[in-house]
Order: C-alpha cells, then sequence, then structure tokens
C-alpha cells in the first residue's frame, strides 16, 4: 500500500513555467528537470527566482547557467 498523495498549493510561477513548457511540447521528465533546478536555483539564491537581480544571479554556480 503507497503513502496517499499530498497536494501542494502551486506558486503562480510554476503554474506559468509549467504552462508554458506544455504549450512548446516538453516532455514531462524534461520539464521535471527544470522545475527542479529552479528550485535548486532558489535555495541558493534563498528566495524566489523570479525576484533574483542580474548581480546575484551572476554567482551562480555554472550547474544553473
Amino acid at each position: 500500500m503507497s503513502a496517499p498523495s499530498v497536494e501542494r498549493p502551486v506558486s503562480a510561477l510554476r503554474q506559468r513555467m509549467l504552462e508554458d513548457m506544455t504549450m512548446r511540447g516538453l516532455r514531462s521528465d524534461t520539464q521535471r528537470n527544470y522545475i527542479s533546478f529552479v528550485r535548486d536555483f532558489a535555495a541558493f539564491l534563498g528566495r524566489a527566482p523570479d525576484t533574483a537581480t542580474a548581480a546575484r544571479s551572476r554567482f551562480a554556480p555554472t550547474k544553473f547557467i
């Protein structure tokens, strides 16, 4: 028996990303990878990625580029 999935609210940025990627025909595994990279980037920044400044993003590790 598997654990029940917990529905979490989706942020406006994530929803917009998912809609854009679906519209562009990206496969679900590609979408999952992109979301994962953005989540890691947000953790590096310490805030939502859509609030990143160019100066702060400049010091991001190359794995985000």
